[in-house]
């Protein structure tokens, strides 16, 4: 099975006030130093190996904003994975935020051998990016897309978020019809994350007025805005195949389906995560601290967990029906009830259980020994997945 690849680059410009993740603002000395230890940690992987060199099929720097990074630092971490690692016609996606693509850096990314490019636009309402600390506005997204198209690449991805304070039913709809006139290859809709881990979140859930908290649309309002999202892009060609993601035909995130199938990837950098099919392990988050270990000498990994068979058997759920295409139940039943693992067995027939329940309730089709979510009931499959595991 071919291997995955993600190098986290955990930089941006500013804090998104809806940003849950460990990324962080930093001067830019601290950038080089943090590509070499990227480069660095390749080649003590590879030197870890006793076995032939792997094959990776997708590279993914993600962040962060990875389009921060020098394009010559950019080119070096991708020329020691090809060192180190047969690349068998890879799909390599660079992460950019709109504002920072010039056509130079456009050019030299493409001559580096990125292939696919993942635009966060999140809006297309300038009142909307500005409310949530976006440094692009409107019309930075087309000069990007032009500037990109210009140097060669051929597969863009764009995201939106459902939920941004100020939205409305007229701005969403408006970013749908300018995100279709751009055509990306591939899309991805998230809805706005409300929890402890953002600025805007913590504040949301406080009730306090900072960070435009009581411009959010309510519940029930964004739930419209996906399923038109839903309807609008079906009817201009786009292929839904994950909760969150649409694609035209033959341009599915490869990289992405890796996670959704457990399939390995390998997580460089700081933050970054693995999983090898038995075992997820992740490396420190803090930049700083990765970079000094890297430095020493010392392994950056923690939170080395093996996988049990229950954990294995839920993830399969948990993943597989993130998946519009479902999952084989068939295939599960026989590959874990081969194991010597009576809580295996015994968590597979809680979850039939479940899945029984859940089918009577219409919120999971079965159909041909394939399960898949409701397509009706996809803006509340949180709540389905966590009813099905309990």
């Amino acid at each position: 099975m071919t291997l995955g690849i993600y190098i986290q680059v955990p930089f941006c410009q500013t804090k998104c006030t809806y940003c849950n993740f460990h990324t962080g603002v930093v001067s830019r000395d601290r950038y080089q130093p943090y590509a070499n230890a990227v480069s660095r940690e390749i080649l003590e992987s590879a030197s870890s190996r006793l076995d032939r060199a792997p094959v990776a099929d997708t590279v993914y720097f993600g962040g962060g904003t990875p389009s921060l990074l020098d394009s010559t630092a950019l080119a070096k971490i991708l020329d020691v994975l090809r060192a180190n690692y047969s690349f068998k016609t890879p799909e390599i996606t660079l992460e950019a935020d709109p504002e920072t693509i010039t056509p130079e850096k456009a050019k030299s990314w493409h001559a580096a051998g990125f292939n696919r490019i993942s635009l966060g636009v999140q809006s297309f309402n300038d009142r909307e990016l500005q409310a949530t600390g976006r440094m692009h506005r409107r019309a930075d997204v087309a000069r990007a897309t032009e500037n990109l198209r210009s140097a060669g690449f051929d597969n863009i991805s764009m995201d939106l978020i459902i939920g941004l304070p100020h939205q409305t039913r007229e701005s969403w709809e408006q970013s749908v019809s300018e995100l279709l006139v751009l055509r990306p290859e591939h899309i991805s809709i998230y809805m706005l994350e409300v929890d402890e881990g953002s600025h805007l979140g913590k504040e949301s859930l406080a009730g306090g007025t900072r960070y435009s908290a009581p411009a959010i649309p309510p519940d029930d309002t964004q739930v419209e805005f996906y399923d038109s999202a839903c309807t609008r892009l079906a009817a201009a060609g786009y292929d839904h195949y994950e909760i969150s993601n649409w694609a035209l035909p033959g341009r599915r995130s490869r990289h992405n389906l890796k996670y959704w199938r457990r399939e390995p990837y390998l997580g460089l950098g700081a933050g970054a995560h693995s999983f090898d099919g038995k075992t997820r392990w992740a490396n420190v988050h803090d930049s700083t601290k990765y970079v000094a270990m890297i430095e020493q000498g010392i392994s950056p990994r923690e939170q080395i967990e093996p996988v049990t068979p229950e954990q294995a058997l839920e993830e399969e759920f948990f993943l597989g029906l993130r998946q519009l295409d479902g999952i084989d139940l068939a295939r599960i039943e026989r590959d874990y009830s081969s194991l010597n693992a009576n809580g295996a067995r015994a968590r597979f027939a809680a979850i039939q259980r479940q899945v029984d329940s859940l089918h009577t309730q219409s919120l999971l089709d079965l159909e041909s020994g394939r399960l898949r979510l409701s397509p009706k009931h996809l803006t509340i499959s949180s709540s389905i997945l966590a009813e099905l595991l309990t």
